[in-house]
């Protein structure tokens, strides 16, 4: 298989980027590890496979997070959607799947030679 992209989408920046502001105007949501990672995503560049592993494991234990109170129009944004979005939110979520299947079937393949 060929070489498999690790850059980090448009899209999944802003998300971090969004995040890191709601965090800094409201005071709460995620945590260090969430905020280190935000700044990792909002950063741009690519993301060791490691990396883009624990970014897809994030999401699965988290997706019942009150993800509804965005902050839209005069509403707080939830502690769990500020902590979504520190990691990609939904296009963070789809796009860290994605990778982790190509390397894992990139693992498979080489595994089974």
């Amino acid at each position: 298989m060929a070489d498999i992209d690790l850059s980090i989408p448009k899209k999944v920046q802003s998300n971090a980027r969004k995040a890191l502001e709601l965090r800094d105007e409201h005071g709460f949501g995620g945590t260090e590890v969430g905020e280190h990672m935000a700044d990792q995503l909002a950063g741009g560049g690519q993301l060791t496979e490691d990396e883009v592993r624990h970014v897809s494991q994030y999401f699965p234990r988290h997706a019942g997070d009150n993800l509804d109170e965005t902050g839209q129009g005069n509403e707080k944004p939830s502690r769990g959607y500020i902590a979504w979005m520190l990691w990609g939110g939904d296009e963070g979520r789809k796009w860290s799947e994605g990778v982790v299947k190509k390397l894992d079937e990139r693992d498979e393949k080489a595994k089974n030679g």
